[in-house]
C-alpha cells in the first residue's frame, strides 16, 4: 500500500511538471520562469533549494549528538544565506536582467572571467546531485525493496522528465506543492511523537545539559571552526546558480528581496521541526540510536507510524529531495548553454539555445546518476562540492558588486589563490579550517591583483549593465 501511494505521488509530480511546461516558450521561461513568480511561490522555491535529506535526517542526527552547535551549518547557515541574499544581492542582480551568475562576471569583468567561473561552477554540482539521487534510491530501497541501482535509474528519470520539459517553471510549481507536503508531513510526525514523549516542555527538559548552547568554547580553534560552520553555506551558497535562478524568477526586484527573507524564516522554522523529532526519538526509542542514528527518524516512522503517517512523512522526504535535485540539475545545464556553448557561436537563436540547455539537462542528470551508482556514500559526494564556491567565487562576486576598483586580474588571482590554498589544505588537513585559509587567500588575491594590474572594467560594466537591462 505504501509503495502504491509513493508511485501515485511521483506520478502527480510528473503531471505537475508537464502542466508547468506549457508556460515554457523562451530560454528566460526555462531558466528563470519568465521572471513571473509571485511572492509565496518564489519563497517556496528558495526554501526548497537545500532543504533535502541532509536537513531532515542529517541535521537531526547532528543535533541529537552535538546539540545546536552541531547544526550551525544547516539549518542556521542556510537561513543566514537567504537573509544575506535578500539584503545585499537580490536587488542589484535582479536589475541587470541576466540569466546566470557568470553573465554578471562577463558584464563586470570580461569574457575570460565568465568562462573561468563557468568551468568552476559546472562540475561543483555533480557530487551534490549524485548525493541527492543516492538518498532517494536508499529511501525507495528501504520502504519498497527496489534494488539500489534501479532506484537510481527511477529517481533520475523522474527528476529529469519534469526538469527537461518545464525548466524553472516546473521546478518552482513542484517546489510549491512539495513545500506543503514537507510542512504537513513533518508537523504530523512532530505532533504525534511529541505527544507520546510527554509534550514539548518535557522533551526540551530531557535534553542533556548544554544541548542548546549556541556559542563555542573559548579556545580560538573552536571559534574558527564555529565561524567556518556558519559561512560554509551562509556565504558559500550565495554565488551558486541554483539559488540565483530562484531569486531571478520573482516577478520584481522587491518580490525577490521579500521572497529571500520569507524563505529564510521558513528555513529556520521548518528546519527546526526535524531537530525536535530527533530529540523525541531519543526518548521514545533509545534502541534506534544503537542501530543507525542517521536513519532514526525513517525507522521511527516505519516501525511505529500509521500508514497515513508513513505516506505523509516519506512523501515529505521525497518531496524535499526532489526539490533540491531538480534545481541542482537545471543550474549547471543553464551555465553550460548560456556561458560555455552560446559564446562559441555568434548566431545562436533563442530556440536553439533552449534546445542546447535541455540537452545539457540530460547530460548533467546522466553524469550525476553514473557518479551516484559508483559511489554510494552521501557525505563523501556532498563533501566533493561543499566549499568550492566560497573559496573561488564569493569574493569576486562581492568585490564586483561593491568595490569599483576590482579588476579582471584581481578576479583571476582571487579564484586561483583561493583554490590553490584550500584544496591542498583540505587534502592534508590543517588545524585552522581549510575553508578559512582558502577564503583568506581569495581576499588577498583580489586585492593584490587589483593593485598590481588595475583596469577600467567598472566603467565598462556600467555601460554593459545599461545595455543588458534594455
Amino acid at each position: 500500500m505504501l509503495l502504491a501511494f509513493i508511485i501515485l505521488y511521483l506520478l502527480v509530480t510528473l503531471f505537475i511538471g508537464w502542466w508547468a511546461s506549457r508556460r515554457v516558450k523562451t530560454t528566460q521561461d526555462f531558466v528563470i520562469a519568465g521572471r513571473q513568480l509571485p511572492l509565496f511561490i518564489a519563497a517556496c522555491a528558495l526554501f526548497a533549494t537545500w532543504f533535502g535529506s541532509e536537513t531532515i535526517m542529517g541535521a537531526s542526527t547532528e543535533f541529537v549528538d552535538n546539540g545546536l552547535l552541531g547544526v550551525m551549518e544547516d539549518p542556521f547557515g542556510a537561513a543566514l544565506c537567504l537573509f544575506l541574499i535578500g539584503a545585499f544581492f537580490a536587488r542589484p542582480l535582479y536589475r541587470m536582467n541576466i540569466l546566470t551568475f557568470n553573465d554578471f562576471f562577463r558584464l563586470r569583468f570580461s569574457r575570460r572571467a565568465e568562462l573561468i567561473t563557468a568551468i568552476i561552477m559546472v562540475p561543483s554540482y555533480f557530487g551534490w546531485i549524485a548525493a541527492q539521487i543516492v538518498a532517494m534510491a536508499f529511501i525507495l530501497n528501504s520502504i519498497t525493496g527496489i534494488p539500489f541501482l534501479a532506484g537510481i535509474a527511477a529517481c533520475t528519470l523522474i527528476v529529469l522528465f519534469y526538469t527537461y520539459i518545464g525548466g524553472m517553471w516546473a521546478v518552482s510549481i513542484t517546489d510549491f506543492v512539495q513545500t506543503i507536503m514537507i510542512l504537513l508531513g513533518l508537523l504530523m510526525l512532530a505532533f504525534q511523537v511529541g505527544e507520546q514523549a510527554g509534550g514539548f516542555q518535557k522533551v526540551i527538559a530531557s535534553a542533556p545539559e548544554g544541548h542548546f548552547r549556541i556559542l563555542p568554547d573559548g579556545d580560538w580553534i573552536s571559534v574558527l571552526e564555529y565561524f567556518a560552520a556558519w559561512i560554509t553555506i551562509g556565504l558559500g551558497s550565495i554565488p551558486q546558480q541554483d539559488v540565483f535562478q530562484r531569486v531571478m524568477g520573482a516577478r520584481s526586484a522587491k518580490t525577490a528581496v521579500q521572497a529571500s527573507y520569507l524563505a529564510g524564516i521558513m528555513y529556520l522554522t521548518i528546519g527546526a521541526i526535524p531537530l525536535f523529532i530527533g530529540l523525541c526519538g531519543t526518548i521514545l526509542y533509545p534502541e534506534l540510536q544503537a542501530e543507525d542514528v542517521q536513519n532514526m527518524i525513517p525507522n521511527l516512522v516505519l516501525r511505529h507510524g500509521s500508514l497515513f503517517l508513513q505516506i505523509m512523512f516519506f512523501g515529505a522526504l521525497l518531496s524535499a529531495i526532489l526539490s533540491t535535485t531538480s534545481g541542482a540539475i537545471l543550474a549547471p545545464a543553464t551555465v553550460i548553454g548560456e556561458n560555455i556553448i552560446k559564446p562559441m557561436y555568434k548566431h545562436v537563436s533563442d530556440k536553439q539555445l533552449l534546445a542546447i540547455m535541455r540537452w545539457a539537462v540530460i547530460g548533467v542528470a546522466v553524469s550525476s546518476a553514473v557518479m551516484a551508482g559508483l559511489k554510494k556514500n552521501i557525505y563523501e559526494l556532498v563533501g566533493q562540492s561543499s566549499a568550492l564556491s566560497l573559496v573561488s567565487l564569493f569574493i569576486p562576486l562581492v568585490a564586483g558588486l561593491y568595490w569599483k576598483k576590482a579588476s579582471d586580474t584581481g578576479l583571476l588571482l582571487s579564484v586561483v589563490l583561493g583554490m590553490a590554498v584550500w584544496l591542498p589544505c583540505e587534502i592534508i588537513g590543517t588545524e585552522i579550517p581549510p575553508l578559512l585559509l582558502g577564503l583568506s587567500a581569495s581576499i588577498i588575491g583580489m586585492i593584490a591583483g587589483t593593485f598590481i594590474r588595475p583596469d577600467k572594467s567598472y566603467a565598462q560594466f556600467l555601460i554593459n549593465k545599461e545595455e543588458a537591462a534594455v
